[in-house]
């Protein structure tokens, strides 16, 4: 079986009166190439009214966003037109590429109403040949993912990217990458063969996991050695998970706010091209 390298706790970062944890990066922790950085909001409970998710109109370029919504809802808007507002059990996936601006706010019915939100945004590097690629947003809704189930219904797997078990991800991405959400019932059991090159992102959302034989807590992500293929895991009790892996670009990362880059000076770049107006207009 792989060998844990680490298992890295969340650390708890609140943006506003938004509850938020983040296992990557840290001082432990800078990435799982490709996987650069993960926020994990919530499990909170919003009142009526309420002022929603804080996250007004900003800038990307060089990276991509996957947002998992459990609970509550999002509501999505870019300068190149876009515009959603997905939610529960719904997932977003933005590419930033050569830049946009977005906004990434709750519904008018949720700051209204209120209720129950956890939101998890995880960060994908671009590959060098595809920093600039043309920006692009797909957000769908639960029912529009395809889903599949193991050992006899006490495994859920919502596949979002790439393949498993002959089901093929409801995304399109920009690189080669697996990645799925995965819902276990106490008992619940799955086994998985990666490449030793490739490297695996194991996020625990709720509950606790043994993975490969090493109880794990809820809020933690496991680091892997690229040393062996075969993952098991076991649910001790219901549990959300989010699991990947992709093979490392090896690259040089330079990130900096909103913009992930290969050099400084495409840092530099990006914030001149926002500042002239490249990234397109905001309409509020």
């Amino acid at each position: 079986m792989k060998t844990i390298k680490r298992i890295h706790k969340a650390e708890y970062r609140p943006i506003a009166d938004l509850v938020t944890y983040c296992p990557m990066p840290t001082q432990s922790l800078q990435q799982i190439d490709p996987f650069i950085f993960l926020n994990h909001h919530g499990f909170q409970t919003y009142p009526a009214p309420n002022q929603g998710l804080p996250f007004g109109p900003h800038p990307h370029r060089g990276m991509e966003t996957v947002t998992f919504i459990l609970k509550g809802d999002i509501m999505h808007k870019d300068s190149s037109g876009h515009e959603s507002v997905i939610g529960p059990g719904g997932v977003q996936y933005m590419t930033a590429g050569s830049g946009l601006i977005h906004a990434e706010v709750s519904s008018d019915e949720f700051k209204r109403d209120g209720g129950d939100l956890e939101i998890l945004q995880l960060w994908l590097n671009l590959p060098a040949a595809k920093k600039m690629t043309e920006p692009s947003y797909v957000g769908l809704q639960k029912d529009g993912i395809p889903t599949f189930e193991l050992d006899k219904g006490k495994v859920k797997i919502q596949q979002l990217f790439g393949e498993w078990d002959g089901v093929k991800g409801a995304f399109e991405g920009n690189f080669p990458i697996t990645l799925s959400t995965v819902y276990l019932k106490q008992g619940g059991t799955f086994e998985r063969k990666i490449p030793a090159d490739q490297n695996v992102f194991c996020y625990l959302v709720r509950g606790v996991l043994k993975v490969n034989g090493t109880e794990v807590m809820f809020r933690n992500l496991v680091e892997f050695a690229n040393d062996d293929e075969k993952i098991e895991i076991e649910a001790l009790e219901v549990s959300v998970l989010i699991f990947g892996h992709a093979a490392p670009f090896n690259e040089p990362m330079v990130a900096q706010g909103p913009f992930v880059m290969n050099t400084q000076e495409q840092i530099q770049e990006a914030y001149q091209d926002y500042r002239d107006g490249k990234f397109g207009s905001w309409d509020h």
